[in-house]
Order: structure tokens, then sequence, then C-alpha cells
């Protein structure tokens, strides 16, 4: 707090707001004899800078003295000791000072020094308690911007995680499918390779990415569904319908990619009973919609999907993705993010 910029301004009301204090509580008395009111002011602002800069000087020592001490005693009980010390100095300074060049008026003699003393040390005392205000808010708010720093971090260190979920889990699929499809046809597994490139490309461009636009997370869908039609064929029709105007919003990289995979895993697929999903959007939401035909034999859950979906969202919006479920489809809407220019 002593090496504020504006110190000499908080000097001077400190000083102007002791010297009305003496006059309406005690006289002029604040040493023996009756002083004209400008020396009163002048030894009022005399002591007051003295005590500031002798606690500024012992401050700027502060970190090595309580090095040199082990951190035994806590740094304002040192800063206050020496500060005492510094009083009993100015005081005897200003004393001397006053006697010297005032000795009509002063003389020096032990009920001046206490008087002196008494209000050094008053003086002192606000001072060094103002300062242990400022040192716990300065060192609360230190504390709180490295809490939200941790937290940040934190933060950052789970959407990284959930981020690296997405890229093993589809290779792992499309591996699967390439694994069959290139005994039976080198021309389409050839295509299915170049388009699982272009797909796997994305995935890796934007893994730095928190968001993209509506429009390139559709324009990847394309060589995804690509992929699908190719292991799927007929038995998944997948329809499209996204307004131009929800183009350049934003969602989080992959996540219609994962709802998809997600009706794939736990639904139906046969030329019997054709898994058929929607994509489109409506306002603020993209959403998608398949037939509700649940397997009979369910998967074990890897958690991957929605869940990883709603988490990557609490990080980005305070919008929520809404699921609904009837007994014929299952619906899952997810925000479009603006993002102000």
């Amino acid at each position: 707090m002593f090496r504020l910029k504006y110190r000499y301004l908080f000097i001077l009301l400190l000083s102007v707001y002791s010297f009305l204090n003496i006059l309406f509580t005690s006289g002029d008395r604040l040493v023996g004899p009756d002083l004209p009111d400008g020396v009163l002011f002048a030894i009022i602002t005399l002591i007051t800078f003295g005590i500031w800069e002798f606690n500024r000087f012992f401050e700027s020592f502060l970190g090595n003295i309580n090095e040199f001490l082990n951190k035994a005693i806590h740094p304002l009980i040192i800063l206050f000791g020496l500060s005492c010390f510094g009083v009993f100095v100015i005081i005897n300074a200003v004393l001397f000072i006053m006697t010297n060049f005032n000795a009509p008026a002063i003389s020096w003699s032990q009920e001046n020094l206490l008087l002196l003393l008494t209000f050094g040390f008053r003086i002192n005392l606000f001072l060094n308690s103002i300062n242990g205000v400022y040192f716990y808010m300065t060192r609360l708010r230190r504390t709180e911007l490295e809490a939200a720093q941790l937290k940040k971090e934190n933060l950052e260190a789970q959407f990284e995680a959930l981020r690296s979920q997405i890229n093993p889990h589809f290779l792992f699929n499309c591996l699967n499918a390439l694994s069959t499809l290139v005994y039976r046809d080198a021309d389409i597994s050839a295509k299915f390779i170049a388009q699982l490139s272009n797909v796997y490309r994305y995935l890796l461009y934007n893994q730095e990415k928190k968001i993209v636009t509506l429009k390139e997370e559709i324009d990847f869908l394309e060589s995804y569904l690509f992929l699908l039609k190719i292991r799927f064929g007929d038995n998944i029709e997948i329809r499209k319908e996204i307004a131009q105007k929800s183009e350049d919003l934003h969602v989080p990289p992959a996540a219609l990619q994962m709802l998809i995979e997600n009706a794939i895993k736990h639904n139906v697929v046969s030329s019997r009973n054709p898994l058929r999903i929607e994509i489109f959007s409506t306002g603020d939401y993209v959403e998608v919609v398949n037939n509700l035909q649940e397997k009979s034999v369910k998967e074990e859950s890897t958690h991957i999907g929605l869940e990883n979906i709603r988490r990557r969202y609490a990080f980005l919006t305070e919008k929520e993705v809404i699921i609904s479920k009837t007994e014929s489809a299952f619906r899952v809407s997810i925000p479009l993010i603006s993002i102000e220019s």
C-alpha cells in the first residue's frame, strides 16, 4: 500500500483530517505551547509524511527480512514492529527541527515528546491497519484470479479429454467396415478410403477448435454419409434440410456425426426395418431425428455419444441439448452457437 502512485495525495488528505481533528477535539495542543495553525499543520504533515515514507522504505525490504527470519513471523507484524521504531526516530527528528527553527514556540521536553509520540503512534497504527486490509484484499484478489485460472485450465483439460474421445471411436467403426469391404470390391474400397481420408482430415484439422460453422459440419457429413451408405446400403436413409441463414452459426466439431452414430448404435438397421434419419435446422437449433426401432439386445454403452455432446455444450453455452423420445421417434436438438464479431 505504501508504494501507491498517489501516496502524496493520501498523505495530504490524512494530514488535513488529523489537523481538523486536533483543532475540534483538543484545540491546538499537539505540543506544550499554543501554536499558530500553519506551524501545527506543518508538524502534522511532516510527521505523517515521515511515517508513511519510513513504512514504504521498510516495506521494500520486507521480503528479504521475511526470508531471513524463515517466514516465522507474519510480514505485517514485522512491518508494524519496524514502523514503531521509525515513529520514535521521526518524532525525535521533528521535535529537534521544530525546537531549532521555532525556538520561542516549542521547546524540547518530555511532555512534548510524549504528546508527539502519542500522535505518531496513532497515525502509524491507522496506516498499518489500512495496509493490513489492503494486504488481505490484494491476496484475496490474487487467490481468486489463481482459482479462476485453475478452474479454466481444469475445464480446458476436461474439454480436451471429451474431444479426444471422438477420433478413436469413429476410426474404429470405419476400419471395421473397411476390413469387410476390401475383399468384396476394390474400386469401392478405394472410394471408401478416399472419403475416409476426407473425414479424418476434417477431424484432424478441427481437433484444436471448440466450434466450427454448421456449413463446415454439413460438408463433412457428406463424406461421412458416403461411408454410411457403403456400410449399410439402402438399409439407412438420411435426409438433410438446412436453412442457409443457419450455415454461419456454429456447433462443436463432429457433433452431428456422433448423433448419427448414436442412432445407428442403438437401433436396428436392416432391409426390413431401415433406419431413417432427418437432419434439419429450426430456429436456433439443429435437430437430428430418427425412427425408433431399438435393438432387443443393447450394446454395452461407452458413454461417448450423447453425454459427450452434452458436456461439450456445457463448456460452450448456457443453452442445453434437448433430448426427447416418443414411441416412434428419438429426437436430439443441439443449439446453434452465434459468435458476435
